[in-house]
């Protein structure tokens, strides 16, 4: 994980010399009640504000407001920031745009967890002052790139901020694989799936599956089984230059990648998905310099009454 510091971009057609995307989750009531007080703030700041057209219909915006289409590539183009008011999935949504423009995304949960949000929707006042004046930071988060091999071809190619999931298809059937870490087999089983994850997604999918818990500054990957029928089944960490592959046995019934929940792809029986650290990673902006420690304890709402800290 690194961080750099924030520098603004000029946006000339939006008519302001600062201007920042709007991403929101239009189906809640709060999200867009959140959109609008944040739309507010900069405007009134001299900040112009960018939001998708598919969007613009559902919030009440003033015409002052940049509208683009979600087709085109340049959706984020003289963008200093990007700002996502939703819950998680919502949140990798948002990631999407983030990868691909560059651009740092800066997260306000509205729904219950929301690892990846760096505000709640408490905060929206602190959000638009710290944007405003450029209060933040941003981190570099790793991401997974991930490639489908069946028979010897390359099938699907895709990428993950949290993790790369191969699963079954079947309710009534394991999928039957070998897992692979640097060109060497490790173990086979019958699973419900694997889990490759990034730091970042040890708190998500890899999670749930009883993966570890690992702070976002540490480099590794993930390597989790869901359900596996084995003695050893155990979660995995390796280096962040390691190559995991999950190979799906050509004697078991077809399965399906995941990657953040939101992209999915066929696996036929006998396909090879291989996952290694991404070449672009997502950027996210932070406005607190609090510890993953605490993050952890909030978010989980974790028992720590009782504790003295150590003596002074």
């Amino acid at each position: 994980m690194t961080k750099t510091t924030t520098t603004a971009t000029p946006a000339a057609a939006s008519g302001h010399a600062r201007t920042v995307f709007l991403l929101a989750h239009t189906g809640r009531p709060a999200a867009v009640r959140s959109a609008e007080l944040v739309v507010q703030g900069l405007l009134r700041s001299g900040i112009g504000v960018r939001v998708l057209e598919a969007e613009a219909a559902d919030l009440p915006l003033p015409e002052a407001v940049e509208t683009v289409s979600e087709a085109k590539p340049d959706v984020l183009d003289g963008c200093e920031l990007l700002v996502v008011l939703g819950g998680d999935g919502t949140l990798l949504r948002g990631a999407e745009f983030a990868r691909a423009s560059g651009v740092p995304m800066l997260g306000v949960n509205l729904g219950r967890v929301g690892f990846l949000a760096e505000a709640e929707r408490d905060d929206l006042d602190k959000v638009v002052d710290r944007v405003v004046t450029r209060a933040y930071e941003v981190e570099e988060r790793m991401t997974v790139d991930v490639v489908v091999h069946s028979n010897g071809d390359v099938v699907h190619r895709d990428w993950a901020l949290n993790e790369a999931a191969v699963q079954k298809v079947s309710p009534e059937r394991m999928l039957e694989v070998i897992l692979e870490i640097d060109g060497r087999p490790v173990t086979g089983f019958g699973c419900d799936g694997i889990v490759c994850a990034t730091p970042t997604g040890s708190t998500a999918y890899a999670f749930s599956a009883g993966g570890p818990v690992v702070w976002p500054e540490v480099e590794a990957l993930l390597m989790v089984p869901i359900g596996a029928h084995a003695l050893f089944a155990k979660p995995l960490v390796t280096s962040p230059s390691s190559v995991l592959a999950v190979e799906v046995q050509p004697h078991t019934p077809h399965g399906v990648l995941w990657c953040d929940g939101r992209r999915t792809a066929e696996l036929p029986s006998g396909a090879r998905v291989e996952v290694r650290r991404g070449a672009v990673p997502v950027r996210l902006a932070r406005l607190h310099h609090a510890s993953f420690t605490d993050r952890l304890v909030a978010k989980f709402a974790l028992p720590v009454s009782g504790w003295r800290g150590a003596p002074h």
